[in-house]
């Protein structure tokens, strides 16, 4: 018989230090929930934001982007301009198990106010502080609250490890401890 997921998850959160810090179930009291839920774990956003506010009239190029177009905000919220983004990383620091790979999806209180929050799968052996961009869609600003749900992660365990995993692989987001701006590997 397979293991309940959220025990699954907590099992190896105590096993791998999976999640750092794991609260064990929702907190959800006055606040968008975060920590372990029936298949997932909500993570939370940090109260470091970068808010992006390049100049006008530029054309962006995704291969170098300048740090100077994002200014720095820290607080208990984020207001994120109509139609704009910010660059935000997650409270928690994760640890992926080398047969394990993550989806992580936006929360729903937020997709219903406008918000689109991207993430890109963690692969096995991944670990850091998750970067998140937070999409405004919505004409108006949005706030997102520091310390609160913002994201959920769903695991997917494989029946045997992979033979070659991110941190094999030399993964240039690998052991991330702030936000990381886009980066391009030179090879030589």
């Amino acid at each position: 018989m397979p293991i309940k997921a959220d025990r699954w998850i907590r099992a190896m959160a105590a096993a791998h230090r999976m999640i750092e810090p794991f609260n064990a179930s929702q907190v959800a009291e006055g606040m968008i929930s975060y920590g372990l839920s029936s298949y997932g774990y909500d993570l939370r956003v940090a109260d470091d934001f970068k808010i992006f506010s390049p100049p006008n009239g530029v054309t962006l190029n995704p291969k170098s982007i300048p740090p100077e177009y994002y200014r720095d905000h820290h607080g208990q919220f984020c207001d994120i301009p109509p139609n704009g983004y910010v660059l935000g990383r997650t409270v928690e620091y994760l640890r992926i198990p080398r047969n394990v790979l993550t989806l992580c999806v936006g929360k729903s209180t937020y997709a219903r106010s406008g918000i689109l929050v991207n993430v890109t799968p963690f692969e096995p052996e991944w670990e850091g502080y998750v970067t998140v961009s937070i999409a405004n869609t919505a004409p108006a600003p949005v706030r997102v609250f520091a310390n609160e749900g913002l994201c959920q992660v769903l695991f997917f365990e494989s029946d045997e490890p992979c033979e070659i995993s991110y941190k094999d692989r030399k993964g240039k987001y690998d052991v991330q401890r702030r936000i990381e701006f886009p980066k391009i590997e030179k090879r030589n």
